[in-house]
């Protein structure tokens, strides 16, 4: 066992030098550099900017440099927990996320674990329930979840808050409390915002993972081994959370790879339309204007929230597998 989780963070650790290498090339693919960028956009705004001071700004962000060059010193950087200066805001990047990578975090983990904590009792019980009137309202809530977009509910949600209840939904905090200092009055004012949100970044998740845990306790309810069981005499409740269920958990529990950076990468609209002080309208708005070590830093975090993501779910099925703990598979 513990050759398997060496080797796993083993790989983990090359992926994640994999990610620094792709995502620092991926992202100056598009024709332009920041400097263009900002040219174009101070040209917009009437203010024109001559030759001269676009090859001085080149020379001051390190554009006038090869691509490796610049990957190799932002790797650098990166090594010594740096990620380098934000061109389009001019402040190190670590200072620019902030706050917003740990709000990030917060949400993400509240809705996995909302996932997770509505997702598996549901689908256990459309699953021994089959063909209930509790089946078909979950099944009917699951595809509505699947087919609605989060934004488009987050702006229902709004509307309906807005429209009746004369409530302002958006944001994470208060008015009084957005700018003002970590405190514990600021601490429950976060917790008081984080359910919405949450909701909302939760249910696809949760109808998505619903279908998959019925389908996969249900294969298991009609294995030899279950009918056994039950001829045999074995109260209901110890013959379906004895074997079916954990058997059933396996590919329930490989999902945790992609959970952690889709809550991130996935709400980027949603957190433009809540106003949500995450990272996903940073990043956004870091690919829109070409900052690419703002942008590098964000699809690394990214990265390394799937790596993590992944490490956890081989514990997690390492724990459920015996089979995997013995090196069977």
């Amino acid at each position: 066992m513990l050759s398997y989780l060496l080797r796993r963070l083993g790989l983990a650790a090359i992926t994640i030098w994999a990610i620094t290498l792709v995502t620092f090339v991926i992202i100056q693919l598009p024709p332009g550099d920041f400097v263009d960028a900002y040219v174009a956009q101070a040209s917009a705004m009437g203010t024109a900017i001559s030759a001269e001071e676009a090859h001085a700004l080149r020379l001051l962000y390190g554009l006038d440099q090869p691509l490796w060059v610049q990957y190799v010193k932002w790797l650098g950087l990166v090594a010594h927990g740096e990620f380098g200066q934000s061109f389009e805001y001019g402040r190190p990047v670590s200072e620019v996320i902030g706050d917003r990578i740990w709000l990030t975090v917060a949400l993400s983990l509240g809705s996995i674990l909302v996932t997770w904590g509505l997702a598996l009792p549901i689908g256990i019980y459309s699953a021994v329930r089959q063909y209930s009137f509790g089946d078909y309202l979950f099944t009917f809530i699951g595809f509505v979840g699947l087919a609605v977009p989060s934004f488009l509910l987050a702006l229902i949600i709004m509307y309906v808050g807005f429209r009746y209840f004369g409530m302002n939904v958006g944001g994470l905090f208060s008015s009084e409390q957005a700018l003002a200092p970590w405190s514990w009055a600021k601490l429950w004012d976060l917790m008081g915002h984080l359910p919405l949100p949450i909701l909302v970044l939760s249910l696809p998740g949760i109808a998505q993972l619903v279908r998959i845990m019925r389908a996969n306790l249900l294969d298991e309810l009609r294995k030899p081994y279950v009918v056994t069981a039950r001829a045999r005499g074995l109260a209901e409740r110890r013959v379906i959370l004895k074997y079916p269920v954990r058997a059933a958990l396996n590919p329930f529990a490989s999902t945790i790879g992609y959970l952690l950076p889709f809550t991130v990468s996935g709400s980027i609209i949603v957190s433009v339309v809540l106003s949500l002080p995450t990272v996903g309208p940073l990043l956004l708005r870091s690919l829109i204007s070409q900052d690419m070590l703002l942008g590098s830093t964000i699809i690394l975090l990214l990265g390394i929230l799937t790596v993590i993501g992944t490490l956890l779910s081989d514990f997690l099925l390492m724990w459920i597998d015996p089979r995997i703990r013995h090196g069977q598979h």
